[in-house]
């Protein structure tokens, strides 16, 4: 008999860009600036009730598929969605992220924090965190290359 499990977790990651918000932003709502720093998505509709989603596989391994879907959307404010994510045909974590913009001189302080369910042992805090931290640092070096 399967064995069915849920661990809560919750972490923030705060990053300096030398980028006013509104160009943080931008990287995130225009599918032409954020193709150039996140994983190539097979659906990017960015707006309240949109979805993103983004397939991948490492070699001869399951395709991973994450679907997020947008909660809320203030420009240059906040980013706040849902994201499933699925091995297989298995959901294997659930989580709730908000993105935050915030003025700093002339730079933008962003705020990324995950609540996260891992379902069945299946996807972890370790995982999800290596793989923003991951992104950020994209993110970080395309603001640098286009400003």
């Amino acid at each position: 008999m399967k064995e069915y499990s849920v661990k809560h977790d919750t972490f923030s990651i705060e990053r300096n860009y030398n980028v006013l918000p509104a160009g943080v932003f931008a990287a995130w709502a225009d599918p032409a600036i954020k193709a150039n720093w996140f994983p190539k998505s097979d659906e990017f509709d960015f707006r309240v009730g949109g979805r993103e989603i983004v397939r991948g596989a490492p070699p001869e391994g399951p395709i991973y598929t994450s679907v997020a879907t947008y909660q809320e959307i203030v420009p240059d404010k906040r980013i706040v969605y849902t994201i499933s994510i699925d091995m297989g045909e298995t959901r294997i974590s659930v989580s709730v992220t908000t993105v935050e913009f915030k003025a700093e001189g002339a730079g933008t302080k962003l705020i990324y924090t995950e609540q996260c369910a891992f379902l069945d042992r299946l996807d972890s805090l370790e995982d999800h965190m290596h793989g923003a931290k991951e992104f950020l640092d994209s993110l970080d070096a395309e603001l640098k290359r286009t400003h």
